[in-house]
């Protein structure tokens, strides 16, 4: 794919084009991260982009309408994602609710909340919210990332220590392999479900924070069907859907992917943006069959 790209296109070969790549997918990267945890645990989390969207609009509501601190502003939004995410994850584990009825809900919870909070678009023109969006950190040859990028790649980082190195990870891939297993083997099946829940709301509340550098604005329609590509993100990385199996690092492959397909439609420039969405669904498609193909012969 990157190689057709290279031959089609002049300058897709350039490293910036790359890194290009994670600086307008970093949001992406970081809620598919937080939603690798949730797939691997056998769950589903379709509450993210809601999360994103209201995160966005809360925090350009408190820095540009009412004169909050950006930094403090920033915590309260990562608190209550996290919070949110736990909330789900209570219901999911102690009530026994599906996970796909309970998110459903907080989908719709959340994107009513930001539009409850305000209609239109908040621009926000705060001077440390512009220096930070502007801001670009050199890699090299000319080559620049972006702060929201860097954080992606620290997130990558992290979930994937979280998710090889701890109990918590363990338990993850435990609960999702077999959570009957897991439970006979002295596990905390539903503390480490709800700590899921709980990370992946904290991860779109933070992609929320990025999303909002990216635009400069709080928008109640912002990350429409966000949580649809971070499902196809990390299923193309290679995570199963039905959990126990899988890997972050898998997860950014998937979101380069994703983009290489994004970026490859505009070098184009007379494909309809469409075609993404065509592409996207073809390759997870082709993805699925691949990992029925290969748990079928093992």
């Amino acid at each position: 794919m990157v190689g057709a790209g290279g031959i089609l296109y002049d300058g897709f070969l350039s490293p910036q084009v790359f890194l290009n790549l994670l600086v307008d997918n970093a949001f992406l990267c970081i809620v598919a991260v937080g939603m690798t945890f949730v797939i691997l645990s056998g769950g589903i989390d379709l509450s993210v982009g809601a999360v994103v969207a209201f995160s966005t609009v809360l925090l350009a509501q408190l820095v540009q309408r009412h004169g909050w601190h950006p930094l403090v502003a920033i915590a309260l939004v990562l608190a209550l994602g996290a919070g949110f995410g736990a909330l789900m994850g209570v219901l999911i584990r102690r009530f026994r609710l599906q996970p796909f009825v309970v998110t459903l809900a907080g989908m719709f919870m959340a994107r009513g909340l930001a539009t409850l909070i305000s209609v239109d678009s908040i621009d926000i023109d705060h001077p440390f919210m512009t220096s930070v969006a502007y801001l670009r950190i050199p890699v090299g040859g000319g080559n620049t990332l972006s702060v929201g990028a860097v954080i992606a790649l620290l997130a990558v980082a992290a979930g994937a220590l979280l998710a090889a190195t701890t109990r918590f990870g363990r338990t993850v891939y435990a609960i999702g392999g077999n959570e009957t297993a897991a439970r006979l083997m002295g596990l905390p099946v539903d503390a480490a479900a709800i700590k899921v829940y709980a990370l992946s709301g904290f991860c779109a509340a933070l992609a929320g924070v990025v999303y909002t550098f990216y635009m400069l604005s709080g928008y109640s329609q912002h990350a429409a069907g966000l949580e649809l590509d971070a499902i196809a993100a990390v299923v193309i990385g290679g995570t199963l859907l039905s959990g126990g199996s899988g890997y972050v690092a898998g997860t950014l492959a998937g979101v380069l992917v994703l983009g290489v397909i994004q970026t490859l439609i505009s070098f184009d420039g007379e494909l309809s943006s469409w075609w993404t969405r065509i592409a996207i669904g073809a390759l997870l498609l082709v993805f699925c069959l691949l990992q029925q193909l290969f748990w079928r012969k093992r």
